[in-house]
């Protein structure tokens, strides 16, 4: 266990990061990783996760739908081979919501076209 800093080299210069003694794990995979080996990046986020987030915000407090899909997220540690994997799943997931929102937008514009014709 180290003493670090969430990312470790954005301490010295920057306000609002809070020092701990945590043991690094990958955010993919949950294997340990070394401080200065970790590849700090934003969380990985499922289409699912975002349209349940959305639909429920929403719901919930539709006032915060811009803070809640606005927000940076904080950084994450990612062991140094994950990066590809990272990379596919973000590409996947983006794929998913691209899908999604052409079927939506076909099942809107399909009626209108027909009602036109």
């Amino acid at each position: 266990m180290s003493t670090l800093t969430n990312p470790p080299l954005a301490a010295d210069h920057a306000p609002g990061f809070t020092t701990a003694n945590v043991e690094l794990r990958c955010a993919l995979t949950g294997r340990p990783v070394a401080p200065d080996e970790a590849y700090w990046a934003p969380p990985l986020i499922t289409a699912h996760d975002l349209i349940a987030t959305t639909l429920r915000t929403l719901a919930k407090t539709p006032g915060n739908l811009g803070a809640v899909l606005m927000a940076e997220q904080p950084n994450v540690p990612y062991a140094p081979e994950a990066r590809a994997t990272l990379a596919s799943r973000r590409t996947a997931e983006q794929l998913k919501l691209i899908a999604l929102l052409l079927l939506v937008a076909a099942l809107l514009i399909t009626p209108i076209v027909l009602l036109a014709a």
